[in-house]
């Protein structure tokens, strides 16, 4: 469950050490809107599902020489004034968006892709909150992932949501256009 701290705007700049002293109690942050949203740590299985998709991604990113994966944690910078940072559960950043070097701070862009893995205590509105936050600010595919239902669904920017069952492929269309990968993968 996430709750707002904040009575003033925020920035993103003041985050990091707001968040380190969250961090120090098991606590996870992120900035939306000039609000300070904490949030729980991730559970066991939240975390597993997070890693096997940074698994299958990062090897095909990796192979292809396509970009950069980021794990959970890292903090994209999508909005100022009201600045909003948000960190989904897995990212990937084309290559040549970010040039030789990652910055140590946070990222002041948009991922191409998000992955956002819903917990039990996550409301439909703070989802989705964040998916109109990903694509509002030039993610192009936010897949969010629903662990009880062992369901992934798409949203590409422009077009109506996909929902996958474990029958089901997940594309990577239109950012990794050749990855594929059956839903029932990711879930095992």
């Amino acid at each position: 469950m996430a709750v707002s701290t904040a009575k003033t705007a925020i920035t993103a700049d003041e985050l990091p050490d707001l968040s380190a002293r969250f961090s120090a109690a098991g606590r996870r942050t992120e900035l939306v809107r000039g609000d300070l949203v904490v949030m729980a740590p991730a559970g066991g299985r939240h975390g597993q599902i997070a890693h096997t998709f940074a698994l299958f991604i990062g090897i095909h990113v990796r192979d292809r020489n396509l970009g950069r994966v980021f794990a959970a944690e890292t903090g994209f910078l999508l909005r100022r004034r009201p600045d909003t940072v948000r960190a989904p559960d897995v990212a990937f950043v084309a290559g040549e968006r970010l040039g030789d070097e990652t910055p140590a701070g946070f990222l002041a862009l948009a991922p191409d892709l998000a992955v956002e893995v819903v917990s039990p205590g996550d409301s439909t509105g703070a989802v989705r909150d964040k998916i109109q936050d990903w694509l509002a600010a030039g993610t192009r595919l936010v897949w969010v992932v629903y662990p009880e239902a062992r369901s992934v669904v798409a949203h590409r920017q422009g077009y109506a949501p996909e929902t996958l069952s474990e029958e089901d492929t997940l594309s990577g269309v239109p950012v990794l256009s050749d990855f594929a990968v059956r839903v029932r993968e990711l879930f095992t």
